[in-house]
């Protein structure tokens, strides 16, 4: 596994983060994962050099970063944990503290190591929400109770409203994969400016690019919802998948390894997040964080990538 750091986290980074949004009951993936398996899975990651791991309050309605913290045990101070604030109309300082006090208490831990604020949406769509969110950040990482803090989803407009103290925000988590790559052009352009990189998350597109899909994966609510899964999308997806499956073939490795060591490999990455449930599927991406693509297969999978009609919009 190679690791990486960003400023202010004197901890190493590896490459891949473990996404722990499945390893809790949720709207989305169900409640299909037990907490005896979410162990397993945690563990599981730790086994395989996986530093990182990303939660939030809003998964499963803070039982993700319950399950999490209980998993990490003594281990929980030595790994780096990304939590995230929800955001809600009219928040004031206290609202900001409270949600974090309540992750720290779920986590069992005095602090989180990265701090991000989960979505912009109409939230901080001014120059003057903007200015909040950052002082009630800001308060937050002078507070020791988050180490760096950092946006997830912020598009080049969200970003433009932070104006200079964009640069108090370490990273931005967004999706970025073969088959979403609209976090590119002047999103990616005005975040490099600033020295803040990408959180890749869903770089597998929600499975598609890991493996072949069975029936009743195509049933999960997240799926179903998913544009990339509508009969219009679904069978365009697909040919990129073929792609990544013959490069796969040819390197006698996991598709799953190939479609995230593809996304390592992008301009502004720092880190790839991938969610399972299931202990087995770690063992097989975990890899990944050690795969470097030739120029050939790089240059075989973008051009599948922009051959898809919705990858970049």
């Amino acid at each position: 596994m190679k690791f990486s750091r960003i400023a202010g986290i004197e901890k190493d980074w590896s490459r891949i983060t473990l996404g722990c949004w499945q390893i809790a009951p949720s709207d989305g993936w169900g409640d299909i994962c037990s907490p005896k398996e979410a162990e397993k899975v945690v563990q599981t990651a730790l086994d395989h050099e996986i530093t990182a791991f990303d939660t939030a309050e809003g998964y499963g309605d803070g039982e993700s970063e319950r399950r999490l913290g209980k998993a990490l045990g003594s281990q929980k101070d030595s790994v780096i944990i990304i939590s995230k604030i929800w955001p809600e109309s009219d928040q004031r300082l206290m609202d900001y503290q409270n949600a974090l006090n309540n992750s720290l208490k779920a986590l069992n831990r005095d602090y989180v190591d990265l701090y991000l604020m989960h979505w912009p949406g109409n939230y901080f769509n001014s120059h003057e929400k903007s200015a909040r969110l950052i002082e009630y950040m800001l308060a937050l990482k002078q507070s020791g109770k988050t180490t760096a803090i950092g946006l997830s989803n912020f598009k080049a407009d969200d970003l433009e409203l932070l104006g200079d103290s964009i640069k108090e925000f370490s990273l931005n988590q967004v999706p970025y994969s073969l088959l979403d790559r609209s976090y590119e052009g002047k999103t990616r352009d005005l975040s490099k400016k600033n020295d803040m990189q990408y959180m890749a998350f869903s770089p597998t597109a929600q499975g598609l690019l890991a493996r072949t899909l069975k029936d009743e994966d195509l049933k999960l609510p997240t799926r179903r919802a998913h544009h990339l899964f509508q009969p219009s999308t679904y069978p365009e997806a697909k040919k990129v998948w073929e792609v990544v499956r013959r490069i796969a073939n040819e390197l006698d490795c996991n598709p799953i390894e190939v479609a995230i060591a593809w996304v390592l490999q992008q301009e502004n990455i720092f880190t790839a997040i991938i969610g399972s449930r299931k202990p087995q599927q770690v063992t097989e991406f975990a890899p990944a964080g050690d795969l470097k693509l030739s120029q050939g297969h790089l240059s075989r999978l973008t051009e599948a990538s922009n051959a898809f009609p919705t990858a970049k919009l």
